[in-house]
C-alpha cells in the first residue's frame, strides 16, 4: 500500500529574468549589473558599452529584457534600437530626456523609457518585468517631454469650445468667441483636448499600450477615445486619421 508524502512538494521557482545592460558609462553599468543581479527574479546575462556590442550579445545570450543606453560613442542606442527589438524587447534606461530622442524611441519600438533618478529600485524592477510582458513604462520626464512637444504643435489644445449657454447668441458674439480657421485647420474636427492629444500620438506612430503609457490613463480608455475620434474624423483607419489629422489627405 501506498502512501502519500506528508511533506507537500515546493513550487518550482520561476526562472530569473535574463537581462542585457548597454551603457557606455563603466560606473552606471556595474551598478546596474550589481543591483539586479543579487535578486532571485532578475540577472544580468551580459554587458555592453554600445549599440553594436549590444546587438552581438543580444544574439549571444538572447536575453529577455535589453536596458539600453541612448547616447553612446560607436553605435548610439537609437541607431541600434530598430535591430535590437526584433530580438527582445527593449527599454531605454538614460539621462536623456529630449523630447525627439523620447518620440524616436518609442516610434522605433522601446517597450520603455525610464530617466535616472526618476525612479526607484522597485520601479525599475517592476517595469523590466512589465516590459517583458507588453506592458510599457514611461517616467514622468520623457513623458512630459513628448506631452510638451504636442501641446505646443496643437493650437487645438489652447482653443476653447463656445459654452452651450452662448450658442444661441448673435453672429457677432460668435465670431468674436470662436478660433479662426487659420489658427488651426484641426478645429473643424471638433477633438476635445484629450481626444486631440490621443490623435497626436496616433500621428507619431505610437501604439495604444505606448499611448496608455504616456498619458498615463488604460490602454481600454485609449480604445474608447478613439473609437469617438475616428467617427469624427470620417476614419475606419489609424492611417487615414493621421493622413487627416496631419492634413494630407
Amino acid at each position: 500500500m501506498q502512501h502519500s508524502d506528508p511533506w507537500p512538494k515546493a513550487p518550482t521557482p520561476t526562472p530569473p529574468l535574463r537581462l542585457l545592460v548597454a551603457d557606455d558609462n563603466p560606473v552606471v553599468r556595474a551598478g546596474l549589473t550589481a543591483l539586479l543581479s543579487g535578486r532571485e527574479d532578475t540577472t544580468v546575462v551580459a554587458e555592453a558599452t554600445d549599440g553594436r556590442e549590444a546587438y552581438e550579445a543580444a544574439v549571444r545570450h538572447r536575453p529577455d529584457v535589453i536596458l539600453l543606453d541612448v547616447r553612446m560613442p560607436g553605435v548610439d542606442g537609437i541607431s541600434a534600437l530598430p535591430h535590437l527589438v526584433r530580438l527582445a524587447p527593449v527599454m531605454m534606461l538614460t539621462y536623456s530626456h529630449e523630447t525627439e530622442t523620447v518620440r524616436e524611441a518609442l516610434r522605433l519600438g522601446a517597450g520603455g523609457y525610464l530617466v535616472h533618478g526618476e525612479f526607484t529600485t522597485e520601479q525599475l524592477l517592476r517595469a523590466v518585468r512589465d516590459v517583458r510582458e507588453g506592458r510599457p513604462h514611461v517616467t514622468p520626464g520623457a513623458a512630459k517631454a513628448l506631452l510638451t512637444e504636442l501641446q505646443a504643435g496643437a493650437p487645438a489644445h489652447t482653443e476653447r469650445e463656445v459654452p452651450r449657454f452662448l450658442r444661441k447668441n448673435t453672429p457677432e458674439v460668435l465670431s468674436q468667441l470662436q478660433p479662426s480657421m487659420g489658427q488651426s485647420f484641426r478645429s473643424r474636427f471638433r477633438l476635445s483636448t484629450r481626444e486631440a492629444e490621443i490623435m497626436d500620438l496616433i500621428a507619431s506612430g505610437m501604439t495604444n499600450q505606448q499611448i496608455a503609457a504616456a498619458c498615463f490613463i488604460s490602454e481600454k480608455t485609449v480604445k474608447n477615445h478613439i473609437n469617438r475620434i475616428f467617427p469624427k474624423l470620417q476614419s475606419t483607419t489609424r492611417s487615414q486619421a493621421a493622413a487627416k489629422w496631419l492634413g494630407v489627405a
